[in-house]
């Protein structure tokens, strides 16, 4: 049997129970001081304050730090081909993606270099990206595929999705995500592209369980609402769970639509209209937002208080990705929550731990300091959680711990 004992932690901060939280509940955890944790092969046993009870086995010294629940990145691309930095000059211009996407850059161009990579370079490529964020605290992820757009390129990202959960120590989510955009050969025939991704793309990952959700990019140029309706239905009537990128630059109706199919998340929600907000609280969906990609592509921030307010469980995520947010770094996106969408630190807490760990069908597992949860912790170089939001720019990781290993 393996244990470790964490002890001496000067504050233990973390939300509670099995399932997202919203409205006040958010922002309400559990702090302990003088604290310490206890875990028995990779699970948390027990916790609390004053001396442990316990004294055999592995002992951390914690050397008065703040202990938080390992981050849960609950929206990636994570599996490309290529960079995209040839674009920075375009943004700084000002010129809109849409119009970027439109010439075959953005997206298409990303499909390119992952069409033309090898299962192997984009395993190598996606390891490298796991470990720095584990270095920033981020012990589980959701990945989604997108970049492939046909048959044989989107399993080749899934299976790599797939090897990298079995391989890496991160846990690591898989998101069938074929409706990315409309492929350059279907141009002229988005019909048929669409009847490709319900009739033999979502039932071939079905049957091989290479994902566990279904997502689409519901937005102006590339699928309307309705087609993301016929395509969630699609993955729902093949076991997939329904996710859906919605009103991150026109209000088409994505984020209705996440409430009407319960879909667990509906991510972006820059422009989520009210009306978005209360489909959403009606059908439960979790609003995953991404500040980091306003921040990139200096654009409006989603209105997180509003959606706190009316009862949607608010995450946050860094959308990893080569065009719209080249960053990997969740501490970042803490700092965004804080400073853009006025959350408190408890709030942010809950946003990258629990509650995106429900957004990814995790959250019976990780994303809590609880008994009987896997032992994913993070001594960091902070002595309370404001501080960790306060600081900018450094990392304040001291120590991972990723199923009681350190």
């Amino acid at each position: 049997m393996s244990s470790l004992l964490i002890h001496n932690i000067g504050m233990l901060a973390s939300p509670e129970g099995l399932e997202a939280r919203r409205g006040a509940q958010q922002g309400q955890i559990r702090v302990l001081e003088h604290a310490w944790v206890y875990t028995e092969n990779g699970e948390i046993i027990s916790y609390g304050s004053g001396t442990p009870p316990v004294s055999f086995g592995e002992k951390l010294d914690a050397g008065g730090r703040l202990v938080t629940p390992g981050l849960v990145d609950a929206h990636t691309h994570l599996i490309f081909g290529g960079w995209r930095q040839n674009e920075l000059a375009m943004k700084i211009r000002n010129v809109p993606y849409l119009e970027i996407l439109a010439a075959g850059g953005g997206i298409l161009s990303t499909v390119k270099a992952t069409r033309a990579a090898t299962e192997a370079e984009l395993f190598d490529k996606a390891e490298a990206a796991l470990n720095e964020m584990l270095a920033f605290g981020t012990t589980s992820c959701e990945a989604k595929s997108g970049y492939g757009l046909n048959e044989e390129d989107e399993l080749k990202q899934l299976r790599v999705i797939q090897k990298l959960n079995k391989t890496h120590p991160m846990d690591v989510v898989p998101t069938f995500m074929g409706a990315h955009a409309v492929p350059p050969e279907f141009k002229e025939d988005r019909s048929a592209y669409l009847d490709l991704l319900c009739e033999t793309l979502i039932p071939a990952v079905a049957k091989q369980k290479l994902a566990k959700f279904c997502d689409v990019f519901c937005e102006t140029g590339v699928f309307t609402a309705e087609e993301s309706r016929r395509i969630l239905e699609a993955g729902q009537k093949s076991g997939l769970i329904p996710k859906i990128h919605a009103d991150e630059i026109d209000p088409i109706g994505g984020s209705l639509l996440a409430g009407e199919l319960g879909a667990i998340s509906a991510e972006h929600l820059i422009v989520c209209p009210d009306e978005g907000i209360q489909s959403m609280a009606r059908g439960g969906t979790i609003a995953c937002l991404l500040p980091a990609t306003s921040f990139y592509l200096n654009s409006s921030y989603a209105p997180a208080r509003k959606m706190i307010e009316a009862g949607v469980p608010v995450a946050m995520a860094s959308d990893f990705n080569p065009g719209s947010c080249p960053c990997l770094n969740l501490q970042l996106v803490m700092n965004l929550g804080c400073l853009k969408y006025r959350m408190t630190p408890e709030e942010v807490l809950t946003a990258v731990t629990l509650n995106a760990a429900a957004a990814i069908g995790l959250a019976d597992r990780v994303g809590s300091i609880d008994r009987g949860k896997q032992a994913d912790l993070v001594l960091w170089e902070a002595p309370d959680l404001n501080y960790l939001c306060y600081r900018l720019g450094s990392n304040l990781v001291h120590r991972v711990i990723k199923k009681g290993n350190i």
